[in-house]
């Protein structure tokens, strides 16, 4: 069985993939982003520090495909996702990193598409905070997201 700190990584973010998806579609976003950051893959240029991150975000993907890609394992995670979304105070739509969202320049903020078409904004302030994660909701919809901040 999972820890409680299992829970901090959401493998379907990870792969950018959802709970619904099916296997064949974890298993292309699994090889697409395995080509995409396996370390012999990577540039010769790279700064050491963008080389890290790559191999970091590799193991993480690889991760990710482990649990996910097991029919028993998967189903254990899912159980324990939606016990831990059902404990929140809020109902989330999803967790994402600050890495996933995109950076709006003119109106200095961070913006993430939602399913109903509207948008999660999230101010440069409120990105910038002292906490590990920040609850942003819809402009349009009641759907509200988690974002965590890197540590």
């Amino acid at each position: 069985m999972m820890n409680a700190p299992d829970l901090e990584k959401n493998w379907y973010s990870i792969l950018g993939a959802t709970p619904l998806d099916e296997l064949q579609e974890l298993k292309q976003k699994y090889q697409s982003l395995v080509l995409k950051f396996h370390p012999d893959k990577q540039n010769p240029g790279l700064s050491e520090e963008e080389a890290g991150l790559r191999l970091q975000r590799f193991i993480e993907v690889d991760q990710a495909w482990k649990i996910l890609s097991s029919e028993e394992s998967r189903r254990e995670f899912d159980l324990q996702l939606r016990a831990y979304e059902l404990k929140q105070s809020w109902p989330l739509d999803a967790c994402i990193t600050l890495e996933d969202m995109n950076w709006d320049s003119e109106n200095e903020c961070y913006s993430y598409s939602c399913r109903c078409g509207g948008e999660f904004l999230l101010e440069k302030e409120d990105a910038e905070g002292d906490e590990g994660a920040a609850v942003v909701c819809c402009d349009t919809c009641s759907l509200s997201i988690e974002v965590k901040r890197a540590t």
